[in-house]
This record gives structure tokens, sequence and C-alpha cells, in this order.
């Protein structure tokens, strides 16, 4: 599927109910898109940090959490929060949930601009290798790769 780019919040966006972002081998979430993650899904930073401690989640992994109706891949992009985020690992780990999101039968997943952050990855390398490895799957990437703050939906 094509990878779409756009504008708006990544977290209230219609239609999307799988996320992906990129995260290090070390445990943290503590600073940029990833404590947003944290903050929203606790039970899932609390897993990720016990897989980090006990060396089961390593660059190019990809640790699945599901929650309600919502699904989250973490993607082990950085060895440490410390240290930039590697493309060889960003490539893997992509290649690596595309196929267990086609076979949990996910259509969309909504990314940050993952890795170029503070991973300090350069975004528009970023871009092309999101573009080349969704180009042969059935899931399209939505990447908000600009933040515009959206109100939440409205329950019904």
């Amino acid at each position: 599927m094509p990878t779409l780019f756009t504008k708006g919040d990544l977290f209230n966006e219609p239609g999307i109910s799988a996320f992906a972002h990129g995260c290090d081998c070390a445990g943290g979430m503590s600073a940029g898109v990833a404590a947003a993650f944290k903050k929203r899904w606790p039970r899932m930073f609390e897993e990720y940090a016990v897989r980090c401690q006990d060396g089961r989640f390593k660059l190019g992994d990809v640790f699945v959490w599901n929650e309600g109706k919502e699904t989250v891949f973490n993607l082990a992009i950085q060895e440490h929060w410390k240290k930039k985020a590697k493309y060889p690992a960003l490539v893997t780990a992509l290649e690596k949930m595309l196929p267990l999101a086609e076979a949990a039968g996910i259509e969309t997943i909504g990314l940050p601009r993952i890795g170029a952050g503070l991973g300090g990855l350069d975004f528009p390398r970023v871009k092309r290798i999101l573009t080349d490895v969704a180009a042969g799957s059935r899931v399209a990437l939505v990447v908000f790769d600009q933040y515009i703050r959206k109100a939440p939906p409205a329950a019904t």
C-alpha cells in the first residue's frame, strides 16, 4: 500500500486504531512521542520495560501490544536513548511489523516521524524507507509528519 504523509493528531484520527513508534532497548519512554505512548498505555510500558531489562527486546525487534480495540507496535530502533536510532534496525522492525499487522487483519497503522525526532534520523531518508518497505504490503502507513492537536472524538 502507499504510505501517506499527513498533518494532524496521531491519537485522534478517525479510522486509526493501530499505532507504531520507535523505542530504545533500554526501557526508556520518557521523552518525545514515546512519553505520550507511555501515558496512553501504561501497562504496555510496564511490559516493555521488563522485556528491555531481561534482554527480550533488541534492535530490530517488534513488541506488539493489544489493549481493547487498539494495537501498538513498539519498534526497537535505538540501543539506548542516549544513542542515535539505526536505519537498519528501522528497516528490520518495519519488515517484521507489516506481516504481523496483515495477519491480525490491520489495514492502517498510524506513526509519528519515527526516529526523526529524538532518535536523530534524517526524515527524508526515513520517508524513503517507510515508502519502500510498505510498498509491497496490504497495510497502509499513515505518517503524521506534523503534529496538529485535534479534540478527541466525542463519546457516543
